[in-house]
C-alpha cells in the first residue's frame, strides 16, 4: 500500500491532505498542489518552468524544454482521496487540450506526466494502463504517472528534500494536531449534484415533501468523501470511529421515528432528527474531525444505504428504488 512507504527516522510523514487544509477550498487545494508539483519537477529535472494562465495555460502546469520545439509537460490533478472512474474524463480532456495547444502554438509534447496525490482504484488502474498505451502509440509520446507512491518517493529523495520540507514538514510543525483540524467542507460540482438527483436519500426527502435539496446533496457529498477516505486508508481506529458515529446517528433517527410514528407526527421527523444531530455532534468521535455538515450527511448516507427514511413507508420506497 502507498502509505507503507517509510520515511527516514525523524522525518515528518507526508500527508497530501495538507493542500486542502492550507488552500482553504477545492480551488486553493488544486493551486497549492500544483505549486508543489512544479517545484518538485524543477528539483528533479533541469530547466523546469511554469506557464501563467493569460487567459489559458496551454494545458501546461509545468514544462521542461523549449516552447518552440519539444517539451515535457507536468499536469497536476488534485484527486482525493482516490482517483476513480469519475476522474477519467478529466484526464482524457487534459491530454487532449495540451496536444491541441501544442499543435496551435508550434511545439511538440514528447512526454506528458500526470501528477495525482492519491492512488487509482482497480478499474481506473486497468483503464489507465490501456488508455496510456493507446495514446502513446497514437501521438508518439511517453506518458508517465506520478501518483502518491511516486510523489512520496521523489519527495523523500535528496533532490526533493527542500520541497518536502517547505510543503509538508514546516506546515506540519506549525499546524495544530490533526485531531483538532476540522475537515474542509467542499462544494458539489454541478454534474455530481445532478447525478445525486436520482439517489435514494433524495427520493426519500422528496416523498416527505421537501423541495429545496441543494444543502442535502452537499451534506451527503461531503460525508461520503469522509467515508470513502476512511475506507481507502483502512486505519482501524478511524474505521471504528466511523462505525460508532453511524450507530449513534442511526439510534437518534430510530428513536425519533418511533416517537413521531406513535404521535402521528411523521412530517416533523426530519426537523427533530436534525435538532438531535446538532445536539449530539460535539460528542461524536473526535478522530473523525467532522463539521456539522458531515454529521448531517452521515444521516443521509444511512438513508441512502436503506437503513432509515423520512416517511412512514420508507422501507417500501427503499425496496422499490433503483440506484441511478
Amino acid at each position: 500500500m502507498p502509505d507503507s512507504i517509510a520515511a527516514p527516522v525523524g522525518v515528518q510523514p507526508i500527508s497530501f491532505d495538507v493542500h486542502a487544509v492550507r488552500g482553504g477550498s477545492a480551488g486553493g487545494a488544486r493551486d497549492d498542489f500544483e505549486s508543489m508539483v512544479a517545484q518538485l519537477a524543477a528539483a528533479t529535472t533541469p530547466g523546469v518552468r511554469s506557464v501563467a494562465a493569460n487567459p489559458g495555460d496551454w494545458g501546461i502546469d509545468a514544462f521542461a524544454g523549449n516552447l518552440g520545439g519539444a517539451i515535457t509537460v507536468w499536469q497536476s490533478k488534485y484527486f482525493m482521496p482516490a482517483t476513480t472512474k469519475d476522474h477519467q474524463q478529466q484526464i482524457r480532456k487534459s491530454l487532449t487540450n495540451a496536444l491541441k495547444a501544442a499543435a496551435d502554438n508550434g511545439h511538440t509534447i514528447t512526454s506528458w506526466i500526470l501528477c495525482i496525490p492519491s492512488s487509482m482504484d482497480g478499474p481506473t488502474t486497468a483503464w489507465w494502463d490501456k488508455w496510456k498505451k493507446a495514446k502513446e502509440n497514437e501521438h508518439n509520446l511517453v506518458i508517465q504517472l506520478w501518483d502518491e507512491t511516486a510523489l512520496r518517493k521523489k519527495l523523500l529523495s535528496p533532490e526533493g528534500d527542500d520541497v518536502r520540507r517547505g510543503f509538508y514538514e514546516t506546515y506540519a510543525q506549525a499546524a495544530p494536531s490533526p485531531v483538532e483540524q476540522l475537515r474542509l467542507v467542499l462544494e458539489v460540482e454541478d454534474h455530481k449534484a445532478a447525478a445525486l438527483g436520482s439517489a435514494l436519500f433524495i427520493r426519500q426527502m422528496t416523498e416527505a415533501g421537501h423541495e429545496e435539496l441543494d444543502s442535502a446533496k452537499r451534506q451527503f457529498f461531503n460525508a461520503d468523501l469522509v467515508a470513502r477516505e476512511i475506507a481507502h486508508k483502512g486505519v482501524a481506529a478511524e474505521v471504528a470511529a466511523l462505525s460508532s458515529a453511524d450507530a449513534t446517528l442511526h439510534g437518534l433517527w430510530e428513536m425519533q421515528f418511533n416517537e413521531c410514528a406513535a404521535e402521528n407526527m411523521i412530517p416533523s421527523l426530519h426537523s427533530r432528527v436534525w435538532r438531535d444531530v446538532r445536539n449530539e455532534h460535539d460528542k461524536l468521535p473526535k478522530a473523525l474531525r467532522l463539521e456539522l455538515v458531515h454529521s448531517w450527511g452521515l444521516v443521509h448516507r444511512l438513508v441512502d444505504n436503506r437503513k432509515a427514511g423520512w416517511v412512514k413507508h420508507w422501507r417500501q420506497i427503499a425496496a422499490e428504488h433503483t440506484d441511478g
